[in-house]
C-alpha cells in the first residue's frame, strides 16, 4: 500500500504493565475454580442444533415417541457411536430434570464449553481475513447480552471474541441458545488476564476501540480500515479505567433520544456494522 494510501489512525499510547451461569444444573458436584459445569439445553430446535454441528453432549433424554422421529433419529444414532449416552424417558422425567420448563419431549446436558487459547484464536483470525476483527467483551453478566453479541458478530463476519475468566458469564447453555447456532463456527477465547490480552492484541498489529456512550469519537468519524479489536463493557458500569488505557482510541454511539446509553448487544451491533459498513462502501469503490 502506498503510503497516502494509508488510513491515518490515532497516536497510540506506549504499551503499560498489566495489573496484575444461567441454567439448569445436573451435576451435583461443585466445579474446580475457574471451571464450569455442565448445564442443560432443551427443546427441540436447541438439541436439533447442537446434534447437528456435533456439539459435545454428554446425555440426551428424549420421549419414545421422538427417539425415531426421521429428525433426530439418524442423529441420535451418530452421536450415541461418539459416546453420548441416550435414554428414553417418561415425560414425568423430562419435567423433573428441566424442572418443569417447556421441553418439547428433548433435553440434553452440555460438555463444558472448549475455549480456544488467545494465540490460536489470533492465528485462525489472520488465516481468514486480512483484515480481521476481533470482540472482547468485560464483565457481561447477562448471558442473554453475550449470546446476541455472539450471533450478531458472527452473522456479520467477525472472526471470535474474548471474554475474561472472572467476575463475567462464560459460555453456558443460556448463550448458546440465544447465539441460535452461532457457536458451531465462531470462535471464543477466554483469557485470565483481559489487560495483558489486549497489549498482545496491540503487539499482533491490531488496533484497539473501547466504547463508551458518554466519550469518544463518533463511531461513524472513525476509520476502522485495518485489524479491529472492539471492546464491550458491562451492562452497568462499562469499561473499567484500566482498559480503557489499554485502546488506542474510545468511540461513542450518537443517541438522540432521551435514553442516555444502549445494551450492550445493541451497541455492540451497531459498531460492528458500521466497521462492515466501511469495508463494504471500499470493496464496491474498488469494483
Amino acid at each position: 500500500m502506498a503510503n497516502k494510501d494509508r488510513p491515518i489512525l490515532p497516536k497510540r499510547r506506549p504499551a503499560r504493565q498489566p495489573v496484575l451461569k444461567g441454567t439448569v444444573k445436573t451435576n451435583p458436584e461443585p466445579a474446580p475454580e475457574g471451571a464450569e459445569e455442565p448445564d442443560l439445553i432443551y427443546g427441540r430446535h436447541p438439541v436439533l442444533s447442537a446434534l447437528e454441528q456435533h456439539q459435545g453432549l454428554n446425555r440426551v433424554w428424549i420421549l419414545s415417541r421422538l427417539r425415531y422421529d426421521p429428525r433426530f433419529h439418524s442423529l441420535l444414532t451418530e452421536a450415541k457411536a461418539q459416546g453420548t449416552v441416550i435414554d428414553e424417558v417418561e415425560p414425568q422425567r423430562l419435567h423433573q430434570i428441566t424442572q418443569g420448563a417447556n421441553h418439547q419431549g428433548v433435553a440434553a446436558q452440555v460438555a463444558p464449553y472448549t475455549y480456544l487459547e488467545l494465540a490460536d484464536l489470533i492465528r485462525h483470525a489472520k488465516g481468514v481475513s486480512d483484515r480481521p476483527v476481533l470482540l472482547v467483551a468485560e464483565g457481561l453478566k447477562d448471558p442473554h447480552n453475550l449470546g446476541a453479541i455472539i450471533r450478531t458478530a458472527e452473522a456479520l463476519g467477525a472472526q471470535g471474541l474474548v471474554i475474561p475468566q472472572r467476575r463475567a458469564v462464560g459460555i453456558t447453555s443460556t448463550v448458546a441458545k440465544v447465539a441460535a447456532g452461532s457457536l458451531g463456527v465462531f470462535r471464543v477465547s477466554r483469557v485470565v488476564n483481559l489487560s495483558r490480552a489486549l497489549e498482545t492484541l496491540k503487539s499482533e498489529g491490531f488496533w484497539i476501540y473501547g466504547t463508551d456512550a458518554a466519550a469518544g469519537v463518533p463511531v461513524h468519524q472513525v476509520d476502522f480500515r485495518g485489524p479491529t479489536v472492539l471492546v464491550i463493557g458491562s451492562e452497568s458500569e462499562g469499561l473499567n479505567l484500566l482498559t480503557q488505557r489499554c485502546c488506542d482510541q474510545m468511540v461513542s454511539i450518537p443517541l438522540g433520544g432521551q435514553t442516555p446509553s444502549l445494551n450492550a448487544s445493541v451497541a455492540a451491533g451497531m459498531v460492528l456494522y458500521e466497521v462492515f459498513r466501511q469495508r463494504w462502501l471500499q470493496v464496491l469503490h474498488l469494483e
